[in-house]
Protein backbone atom coordinates (compact mmCIF):
# COMPACT_ATOMS: atom_id res chain seq x y z
CA UNK A 1 0.00 0.00 0.00
CA UNK A 2 1.03 3.57 -0.50
CA UNK A 3 2.43 5.11 2.26
CA UNK A 4 4.21 8.01 3.70
CA UNK A 5 7.58 6.53 4.04
CA UNK A 6 8.86 3.48 2.39
CA UNK A 7 7.53 3.69 -0.66
CA UNK A 8 9.41 1.61 -3.78
CA UNK A 9 10.34 3.58 -6.94
CA UNK A 10 10.51 2.27 -10.71
CA UNK A 11 13.82 1.24 -11.43
CA UNK A 12 13.17 0.83 -15.12
CA UNK A 13 12.98 4.12 -16.17
CA UNK A 14 16.08 4.58 -14.30
CA UNK A 15 17.74 1.45 -15.94
CA UNK A 16 16.75 2.21 -19.34
CA UNK A 17 16.65 5.90 -21.08
CA UNK A 18 13.75 6.75 -21.93
CA UNK A 19 13.76 8.58 -25.47
CA UNK A 20 11.09 11.38 -25.37
CA UNK A 21 9.24 13.31 -28.33
CA UNK A 22 11.15 16.65 -28.89
CA UNK A 23 7.92 19.02 -27.26
CA UNK A 24 7.49 16.65 -24.22
CA UNK A 25 11.76 17.33 -23.77
CA UNK A 26 11.58 20.74 -24.12
CA UNK A 27 8.71 21.27 -21.98
CA UNK A 28 10.71 19.63 -19.38
CA UNK A 29 13.41 21.69 -20.20
CA UNK A 30 11.49 24.91 -20.20
CA UNK A 31 10.36 23.94 -16.41
CA UNK A 32 13.95 23.23 -15.49
CA UNK A 33 12.96 20.09 -14.34
CA UNK A 34 15.61 18.32 -12.52
CA UNK A 35 13.70 14.89 -12.49
CA UNK A 36 14.51 14.13 -15.75
CA UNK A 37 18.71 15.59 -14.88
CA UNK A 38 20.23 12.72 -16.33
CA UNK A 39 17.42 10.99 -18.61
CA UNK A 40 17.26 13.38 -21.48
CA UNK A 41 19.85 15.77 -22.82
CA UNK A 42 19.58 19.46 -24.53
CA UNK A 43 22.19 19.95 -27.03
CA UNK A 44 22.46 23.77 -28.65
CA UNK A 45 23.94 24.12 -31.70
CA UNK A 46 24.71 27.49 -31.70
CA UNK A 47 27.18 27.21 -29.02
CA UNK A 48 28.01 23.56 -29.18
CA UNK A 49 27.03 23.10 -25.77
CA UNK A 50 24.78 20.17 -24.19
CA UNK A 51 23.03 20.61 -20.88
CA UNK A 52 20.64 18.65 -18.23
CA UNK A 53 17.25 20.02 -18.02
CA UNK A 54 17.88 22.20 -14.70
CA UNK A 55 20.77 23.85 -15.99
CA UNK A 56 20.61 27.87 -15.14
CA UNK A 57 21.55 29.04 -18.08
CA UNK A 58 19.33 30.82 -20.13
CA UNK A 59 17.38 29.09 -22.69
CA UNK A 60 18.08 29.27 -26.69
CA UNK A 61 15.75 29.31 -29.30
CA UNK A 62 13.79 26.21 -29.60
CA UNK A 63 15.19 25.56 -33.46
CA UNK A 64 18.67 25.43 -32.17
CA UNK A 65 18.08 22.27 -30.05
CA UNK A 66 18.49 19.02 -30.45
CA UNK A 67 17.42 15.88 -27.75
CA UNK A 68 19.89 13.02 -26.75
CA UNK A 69 19.24 10.50 -24.06
CA UNK A 70 22.85 10.68 -22.94
CA UNK A 71 25.82 12.74 -22.92
CA UNK A 72 27.35 9.97 -24.95
CA UNK A 73 25.32 10.33 -27.54
CA UNK A 74 25.69 14.12 -27.49
CA UNK A 75 29.25 13.77 -27.24
CA UNK A 76 29.50 11.66 -30.33
CA UNK A 77 27.44 14.03 -32.31
CA UNK A 78 30.12 16.25 -31.33
CA UNK A 79 29.01 18.68 -28.53
CA UNK A 80 30.90 19.19 -25.40
CA UNK A 81 29.24 19.30 -21.61
CA UNK A 82 28.22 22.33 -19.95
CA UNK A 83 30.90 23.68 -17.43
CA UNK A 84 28.02 25.32 -15.09
CA UNK A 85 25.45 22.40 -14.68
CA UNK A 86 27.63 19.30 -15.80
CA UNK A 87 25.56 17.29 -16.92
CA UNK A 88 27.93 14.37 -17.19
CA UNK A 89 27.77 14.29 -13.47
CA UNK A 90 24.57 13.55 -13.04
CA UNK A 91 24.38 10.53 -15.65
CA UNK A 92 27.27 8.82 -14.09
CA UNK A 93 25.35 9.02 -10.68
CA UNK A 94 22.36 7.79 -11.95
CA UNK A 95 24.05 4.47 -13.81
CA UNK A 96 25.43 3.68 -10.79
CA UNK A 97 22.14 3.96 -8.85
CA UNK A 98 20.52 2.06 -11.70
CA UNK A 99 23.23 -0.85 -11.71
CA UNK A 100 22.73 -0.53 -7.38
CA UNK A 101 18.59 -1.19 -8.13
CA UNK A 102 19.57 -4.23 -9.97
CA UNK A 103 22.16 -6.07 -7.51
CA UNK A 104 19.45 -5.01 -5.19
CA UNK A 105 16.62 -7.07 -7.22
CA UNK A 106 18.57 -9.71 -8.07
CA UNK A 107 20.41 -10.30 -4.44
CA UNK A 108 19.31 -13.46 -2.89
CA UNK A 109 20.82 -12.08 0.23
CA UNK A 110 20.74 -8.59 1.44
CA UNK A 111 23.57 -6.43 0.63
CA UNK A 112 25.10 -4.24 3.31
CA UNK A 113 25.57 -0.45 1.87
CA UNK A 114 29.45 -1.03 1.94
CA UNK A 115 29.04 -3.76 -0.60
CA UNK A 116 26.38 -1.95 -2.97
CA UNK A 117 28.51 0.94 -2.50
CA UNK A 118 31.83 -0.52 -3.10
CA UNK A 119 29.70 -2.93 -6.06
CA UNK A 120 29.34 0.90 -8.32
CA UNK A 121 32.51 2.31 -7.17
CA UNK A 122 31.32 4.55 -4.59
CA UNK A 123 32.29 5.59 -1.48
CA UNK A 124 29.23 4.27 1.33
CA UNK A 125 28.19 7.73 2.57
CA UNK A 126 28.21 9.38 -0.34
CA UNK A 127 26.50 6.84 -2.40
CA UNK A 128 23.68 6.61 0.74
CA UNK A 129 23.25 10.35 0.27
CA UNK A 130 22.83 9.83 -3.97
CA UNK A 131 20.70 6.89 -3.31
CA UNK A 132 18.18 8.54 -0.97
CA UNK A 133 18.50 12.08 -3.29
CA UNK A 134 17.71 10.56 -6.32
CA UNK A 135 15.35 7.63 -4.91
CA UNK A 136 13.70 9.28 -1.79
CA UNK A 137 14.76 6.57 0.43
CA UNK A 138 18.00 4.87 1.09
CA UNK A 139 19.91 1.52 0.01
CA UNK A 140 18.06 -0.49 3.03
CA UNK A 141 14.60 0.67 2.73
CA UNK A 142 13.99 0.70 -1.02
CA UNK A 143 15.18 -2.99 -0.51
CA UNK A 144 12.20 -3.78 1.96
CA UNK A 145 9.92 -1.64 -0.15
CA UNK A 146 10.66 -3.96 -3.07
CA UNK A 147 10.12 -6.95 -0.47
CA UNK A 148 6.53 -5.47 0.50
CA UNK A 149 5.72 -4.82 -2.82
CA UNK A 150 6.45 -7.92 -3.69
CA UNK A 151 4.38 -9.31 -0.64
CA UNK A 152 1.63 -7.83 -2.03
CA UNK A 153 1.56 -9.35 -5.14
CA UNK A 154 2.10 -12.58 -3.99
CA UNK A 155 -0.70 -11.97 -1.32
CA UNK A 156 -3.01 -11.13 -4.97
CA UNK A 157 -2.19 -14.29 -6.79
CA UNK A 158 -1.74 -16.97 -4.02
CA UNK A 159 -4.33 -18.74 -2.32
CA UNK A 160 -2.22 -19.70 1.18
CA UNK A 161 -0.72 -16.54 3.25
CA UNK A 162 2.14 -19.47 3.64
CA UNK A 163 2.86 -19.61 0.35
CA UNK A 164 2.89 -15.59 -0.44
CA UNK A 165 5.31 -15.47 2.52
CA UNK A 166 8.01 -17.74 0.66
CA UNK A 167 7.37 -16.34 -3.08
CA UNK A 168 7.74 -12.71 -1.67
CA UNK A 169 11.66 -13.73 -0.43
CA UNK A 170 11.19 -14.20 3.30
CA UNK A 171 12.74 -16.46 4.82
CA UNK A 172 10.20 -17.35 7.68
CA UNK A 173 6.41 -16.10 8.47
CA UNK A 174 7.73 -14.59 11.55
CA UNK A 175 9.65 -11.92 8.95
CA UNK A 176 6.71 -11.67 6.87
CA UNK A 177 4.32 -11.10 9.74
CA UNK A 178 6.74 -8.20 11.57
CA UNK A 179 6.83 -6.16 8.03
CA UNK A 180 2.98 -6.39 7.77
CA UNK A 181 2.49 -5.27 11.10
CA UNK A 182 4.54 -2.43 10.31
CA UNK A 183 3.96 -1.33 6.75
CA UNK A 184 0.44 -2.87 5.41
CA UNK A 185 -2.62 -1.48 6.38
CA UNK A 186 -4.83 -4.34 6.09
CA UNK A 187 -3.57 -7.54 7.08
CA UNK A 188 -3.09 -10.09 4.43
CA UNK A 189 -5.89 -11.83 4.35
CA UNK A 190 -8.02 -9.06 4.53
CA UNK A 191 -5.57 -7.94 1.66
CA UNK A 192 -7.36 -10.35 -1.16
CA UNK A 193 -10.59 -10.23 0.83
CA UNK A 194 -12.02 -6.91 0.25
CA UNK A 195 -11.26 -5.87 3.58
CA UNK A 196 -12.49 -8.43 5.76
CA UNK A 197 -11.76 -7.95 9.33
CA UNK A 198 -11.00 -4.31 8.85
CA UNK A 199 -12.99 -1.38 10.58
CA UNK A 200 -13.29 1.98 7.59
CA UNK A 201 -14.57 4.76 9.02
CA UNK A 202 -16.00 7.38 6.59
CA UNK A 203 -17.54 11.02 7.02
CA UNK A 204 -18.73 13.39 4.42
CA UNK A 205 -17.72 17.39 4.69
CA UNK A 206 -18.02 20.54 2.71
CA UNK A 207 -15.11 21.86 0.53
CA UNK A 208 -14.39 24.96 -1.27
CA UNK A 209 -14.98 22.52 -4.30
CA UNK A 210 -18.01 20.88 -3.47
CA UNK A 211 -18.90 18.36 -1.04
CA UNK A 212 -15.98 15.34 -0.06
CA UNK A 213 -16.35 11.87 1.00
CA UNK A 214 -13.47 10.46 3.41
CA UNK A 215 -12.94 7.15 4.55
CA UNK A 216 -9.69 6.08 6.59
CA UNK A 217 -8.43 2.43 8.06
CA UNK A 218 -5.95 2.43 11.01
CA UNK A 219 -3.56 2.80 8.98
CA UNK A 220 -4.73 5.80 6.78
CA UNK A 221 -6.96 7.47 4.05
CA UNK A 222 -8.31 4.82 1.72
CA UNK A 223 -10.87 6.96 0.00
CA UNK A 224 -11.11 10.67 -0.45
CA UNK A 225 -13.84 11.36 -3.34
CA UNK A 226 -15.91 14.14 -4.71
CA UNK A 227 -19.83 13.64 -4.51
CA UNK A 228 -19.61 9.75 -3.29
CA UNK A 229 -21.59 7.87 -1.58
CA UNK A 230 -21.54 5.00 1.22
CA UNK A 231 -22.89 2.48 -0.91
CA UNK A 232 -19.97 3.25 -3.06
CA UNK A 233 -17.34 2.88 -0.30
CA UNK A 234 -19.36 -0.35 0.60
CA UNK A 235 -18.98 -1.59 -2.98
CA UNK A 236 -15.27 -1.15 -2.43
CA UNK A 237 -14.84 -2.64 0.45
CA UNK A 238 -17.77 -5.57 0.20
CA UNK A 239 -16.26 -7.51 3.53
CA UNK A 240 -14.84 -4.47 5.31
CA UNK A 241 -17.17 -3.20 9.00
CA UNK A 242 -18.00 0.35 7.49
CA UNK A 243 -18.77 2.65 9.92
CA UNK A 244 -20.26 6.67 9.75
CA UNK A 245 -17.15 8.22 12.03
CA UNK A 246 -18.23 10.64 15.00
CA UNK A 247 -15.38 12.97 14.71
CA UNK A 248 -12.40 11.09 15.10
CA UNK A 249 -11.52 11.98 11.52
CA UNK A 250 -11.14 15.50 12.17
CA UNK A 251 -7.72 16.01 12.18
CA UNK A 252 -8.02 13.70 8.68
CA UNK A 253 -10.18 16.16 7.27
CA UNK A 254 -8.38 19.14 7.86
CA UNK A 255 -5.50 18.11 6.54
CA UNK A 256 -8.05 17.14 2.91
CA UNK A 257 -9.47 20.79 3.34
CA UNK A 258 -5.82 22.25 3.87
CA UNK A 259 -4.41 19.98 0.66
CA UNK A 260 -7.54 21.92 -1.16
CA UNK A 261 -7.02 25.32 0.61
CA UNK A 262 -3.18 25.80 0.95
CA UNK A 263 -1.65 23.04 -1.78
CA UNK A 264 1.66 24.45 -2.08
CA UNK A 265 2.26 23.89 1.98
CA UNK A 266 -0.16 20.54 1.70
CA UNK A 267 0.07 18.15 5.00
CA UNK A 268 1.58 15.00 5.33
CA UNK A 269 -0.72 12.20 5.55
CA UNK A 270 -1.28 8.93 5.84
CA UNK A 271 -2.76 7.03 2.94
CA UNK A 272 -3.17 3.19 2.93
CA UNK A 273 -4.44 2.46 -0.68
CA UNK A 274 -4.04 -0.36 -3.14
CA UNK A 275 -3.91 -1.33 -6.95
CA UNK A 276 -2.19 -3.60 -9.46
CA UNK A 277 1.61 -3.12 -9.31
CA UNK A 278 1.38 -0.34 -12.42
CA UNK A 279 -1.74 1.36 -10.74
CA UNK A 280 0.54 1.51 -8.19
CA UNK A 281 3.47 2.66 -10.08
CA UNK A 282 1.57 5.47 -11.93
CA UNK A 283 0.33 6.54 -8.34
CA UNK A 284 3.77 7.26 -7.06
CA UNK A 285 5.41 9.10 -9.73
CA UNK A 286 1.41 11.31 -9.72
CA UNK A 287 2.97 11.92 -5.95
CA UNK A 288 6.81 12.95 -7.08
CA UNK A 289 4.53 15.83 -8.92
CA UNK A 290 5.03 19.15 -7.05
CA UNK A 291 2.21 21.40 -6.94
CA UNK A 292 2.12 24.40 -9.39
CA UNK A 293 3.53 21.93 -12.20
CA UNK A 294 2.23 19.39 -14.64
CA UNK A 295 3.13 16.40 -16.44
CA UNK A 296 1.38 14.41 -19.31
CA UNK A 297 0.36 11.26 -19.58
CA UNK A 298 2.71 10.72 -22.34
CA UNK A 299 5.52 11.65 -19.25
CA UNK A 300 4.34 10.13 -16.14
CA UNK A 301 4.33 6.55 -18.80
CA UNK A 302 7.77 7.57 -19.75
CA UNK A 303 8.79 7.96 -15.91
CA UNK A 304 7.63 4.22 -15.09
CA UNK A 305 9.26 3.03 -17.91
CA UNK A 306 6.20 2.20 -19.84
CA UNK A 307 6.42 4.84 -22.52
CA UNK A 308 3.77 3.08 -25.16
CA UNK A 309 1.16 2.50 -21.92
CA UNK A 310 -0.15 6.37 -22.09
CA UNK A 311 -3.54 4.97 -22.18
CA UNK A 312 -3.55 2.88 -19.33
CA UNK A 313 -1.55 5.68 -17.18
CA UNK A 314 -4.94 7.42 -18.47
CA UNK A 315 -7.15 4.51 -16.52
CA UNK A 316 -5.00 4.33 -13.61
CA UNK A 317 -5.69 7.97 -13.20
CA UNK A 318 -8.84 7.31 -13.20
CA UNK A 319 -9.12 4.62 -11.10
CA UNK A 320 -7.40 6.66 -8.20
CA UNK A 321 -9.11 6.22 -4.43
CA UNK A 322 -7.55 9.33 -3.32
CA UNK A 323 -7.85 12.74 -5.18
CA UNK A 324 -6.70 15.52 -4.61
CA UNK A 325 -3.41 13.74 -1.87
CA UNK A 326 -2.22 11.66 -5.34
CA UNK A 327 -2.67 14.95 -7.31
CA UNK A 328 -4.17 13.00 -11.10
CA UNK A 329 -5.15 16.43 -11.33
CA UNK A 330 -1.91 17.78 -12.01
CA UNK A 331 -1.47 14.99 -15.32
CA UNK A 332 -2.98 17.06 -18.62
CA UNK A 333 -2.70 16.06 -22.30
CA UNK A 334 0.67 16.38 -24.57
CA UNK A 335 -0.96 19.51 -26.13
CA UNK A 336 -1.38 21.57 -22.83
CA UNK A 337 -5.67 20.67 -22.66
CA UNK A 338 -6.49 19.40 -19.23
CA UNK A 339 -7.89 15.92 -20.54
CA UNK A 340 -10.11 14.11 -18.24
CA UNK A 341 -10.98 14.12 -14.08
CA UNK A 342 -13.22 12.24 -12.35
CA UNK A 343 -14.65 15.55 -9.88
CA UNK A 344 -15.21 17.21 -13.30
CA UNK A 345 -13.06 19.68 -15.40
CA UNK A 346 -14.43 22.60 -13.15
CA UNK A 347 -12.60 21.27 -10.18
CA UNK A 348 -9.36 20.18 -12.00
CA UNK A 349 -9.13 23.69 -13.34
CA UNK A 350 -9.55 25.41 -10.10
CA UNK A 351 -7.44 22.81 -8.51
CA UNK A 352 -5.07 23.99 -10.80
CA UNK A 353 -5.28 27.73 -10.67
CA UNK A 354 -5.17 27.45 -6.79
CA UNK A 355 -1.46 25.80 -7.27
CA UNK A 356 -0.27 28.78 -9.50
CA UNK A 357 -0.98 27.06 -12.68
CA UNK A 358 -1.91 28.99 -15.01
CA UNK A 359 -4.79 26.88 -17.16
CA UNK A 360 -5.76 28.58 -20.31
CA UNK A 361 -6.21 27.42 -24.40
CA UNK A 362 -3.96 24.81 -25.03
CA UNK A 363 -0.88 26.00 -27.13
CA UNK A 364 0.17 24.50 -30.52
CA UNK A 365 3.46 21.50 -30.25
CA UNK A 366 6.58 22.77 -31.24
CA UNK A 367 8.30 21.48 -34.11
CA UNK A 368 11.44 21.77 -35.13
Amino acid sequence: MLARTNEVPRSDAMATVTRLDPDTAWAAFMRRDRSWDGRIIGAVHTTGIYCKPSCPARRPRRENVTFYSSGEEARAAGFRPCLRCKPDEVGRDREAIARAVKLIERAEEPLSLAALAEAVGYAPHHFQRLFKRDLGVSPAEYRRGLRNQRTQQALKTNGRVTDAVYDAGYESPSGFYSDAKERLGMTPSAWRDGGRGETIRWTHFDSPLGQMLIAATSKGICRLTFDDSEASLRRLFPNATIVKDEGGLKELVEGALAAIERPLAMPDLPLDVAGTAFQEAVWRELRKIPAGETRSYAEIAAAIGAPKAVRAVGSANGDNHVCVLIPCHRVIRSDGSLGGYGGGLDRKKKLLEAEGHPVGEPELPLVD
